[in-house]
């Protein structure tokens, strides 16, 4: 833990953390609130949202547009300028338990659903993942899913690696102009690893959050570890940023399974640690 540099604390359960204009960004689905906060650990919260917030994910299309994931709606918003949400797709029409949103860089985005109320107590079922084209039309292009979790896009933006955390691997798909998915691989078997948010580094490396083992793992494809970051917490979701984009921030939760996953004492903190590269 020596590692690791604490920017916030007290944070009811901390995801989708993203770097974006200097700032690293995450959601508390505990508080339904998006936080942005510099380098110096001084924070404002840029959205309180008025949705049911388990889960929500966020990621900006290129006209800078936030956009926000409403599980329980099974809709995407998109932050207006004036500070209003306005619905930017509707999902209803595919499929339950949306998780994860990625954007690419011609301005569709991928969402993906584990397909099943896990919440709720209902048995496992294959998730998927779903295309919302930039006029906000939405459909699958990719099934059996294994609980997809964090997802991103290669630098190219040839490439789509998403993590199956019941899979224990890191699973790649080929982007289409169109943006469908095909020549769908395994990137990485992780073995015991439980990949839940991922990122890109610039050598193509991957770094994954995994909860249940407290960490942050760098894989190259393959799986070959290349670094290993030990937690006192469950390590949720991670992205690469800073002044040289050669920090990796982190969010990390106390994990107390998912009958009261935000009751209890506020263990959630933001951190940040040197990585091998940006």
């Amino acid at each position: 833990m020596s590692e690791w540099t604490v920017l916030r604390e007290n944070i009811v359960f901390g995801e989708s953390v993203r770097w974006h204009r200097d700032r690293v960004w995450f959601c508390d689905w505990g508080a339904r609130e998006i936080v942005a906060v510099g380098p110096d650990g001084v924070g404002e919260v840029v959205v309180g949202v008025p949705f049911p917030s388990m889960p929500m994910c966020i990621d900006w299309l290129p006209d800078g547009r936030l956009l926000i994931v409403s599980s329980a709606e099974a809709r995407v918003v998109s932050l207006e300028a004036d500070g209003s949400l306005a619905t930017h797709a509707d999902l209803r029409g595919l499929g339950t338990g949306f998780n994860e949103i990625v954007v690419h860089g011609r301005g569709h985005a991928y969402v993906n659903a584990i397909g099943f109320d896990m919440a709720a107590g209902e048995p496992f079922r294959p998730g998927f993942v779903a295309l919302i084209g930039a006029d906000g039309s939405a459909r699958r292009v990719a099934g059996d899913v294994v609980f997809p979790n964090g997802m991103a896009v290669t630098s190219d933006g040839s490439t789509l690696i998403v993590a199956e955390s019941y899979g224990n691997r890191l699973t790649a798909f080929d982007i289409a102009p169109d943006g469908g998915l095909s020549g769908r691989r395994v990137w990485a078997d992780l073995g015991d690893g439980v990949p839940d948010g991922i990122c890109v580094d610039a050598e193509g490396a991957v770094w994954y959050a995994d909860v249940p083992n407290k960490c942050c793992v760098r894989v190259r494809e393959g799986g070959e570890v290349l670094r290993r970051i030990e937690s006192d917490r469950g390590c949720f979701s991670c992205a690469l940023g800073g002044a040289d984009g050669g920090t990796l921030f982190v969010a990390a939760t106390e994990w107390r399974g998912m009958d009261d996953p935000t009751g209890g004492p506020r263990t959630g903190r933001l951190v940040a640690v040197p990585a091998a590269g940006p």
